[in-house]
């Protein structure tokens, strides 16, 4: 058996076209996520978050694949769901008001007992001050819309607008901003990052 990626398992949802906005059926999948608030440029909270999310899903997946040397998958890239008590802040990129879930897909290979033993394994090797914070849980989105945008975070906004248009043009907006990350940003061109941008619908 080779190597599971469910972004090509799962290509409409994971590799959309830049060109136009499309309506997709998120189904349900378990993801590890945690909560926090704060300007994800600087908050060394989020910094904390993203790396325990990464440790821990890297330490099950090699538990997986030893437990059963057959089955070995891909991590799954960081996604974001954003938002702030006043949606006007979130709008006027008033980031140190913004409140976010980080998240990364699981297989159903790492279920909870493998996502626990992997928490406690990950904190014995690394100091992981937000580990205690993160939980598995099933998240179901639904109807969506969603695109492709290519290039910096700080060019979003008429990437996140043509989404809000195509929305409003067919029902209405529910639920919250939803980003996932395709890019490592630390290696590739800021002009280059690949970040779908989805939005639940009515």
């Amino acid at each position: 058996m080779g190597k599971i990626d469910l972004k090509k398992e799962f290509k409409h949802l994971y590799q959309p076209s830049a060109k136009e906005v499309v309506l997709v059926e998120v189904p349900t999948f378990n993801f590890l996520m945690v909560e926090g608030e704060g300007d994800p440029n600087s908050s060394q909270a989020y910094q904390e978050a993203v790396e325990a999310l990464f440790s821990v899903s890297y330490t099950a997946k090699f538990m997986v694949k030893k437990g059963a040397p057959d089955l070995d998958y891909a991590v799954m890239p960081l996604e974001g769901l954003w938002w702030a008590d006043d949606m006007s802040s979130f709008a006027a990129g008033e980031k140190s008001r913004w409140k976010w879930t980080m998240m990364i897909m699981q297989p159903p290979s790492a279920g909870s007992e493998v996502i626990e033993a992997a928490m406690a394994e990950a904190g014995k090797k690394k100091d992981l001050p937000a580990i205690s914070r993160l939980r598995l849980e099933a998240f179901c989105e639904g109807r969506c819309a969603q695109v492709m945008h290519i290039g910096p975070f700080s060019q979003e906004g008429p990437t996140i607008q043509r989404v809000h248009e195509f929305i409003a043009a067919r029902t209405g907006l529910t639920g919250k901003h939803h980003e996932i990350y395709l890019s490592d940003i630390r290696r590739t061109d800021p002009e280059k990052w690949k970040t779908i941008i989805r939005h639940p619908m009515l």
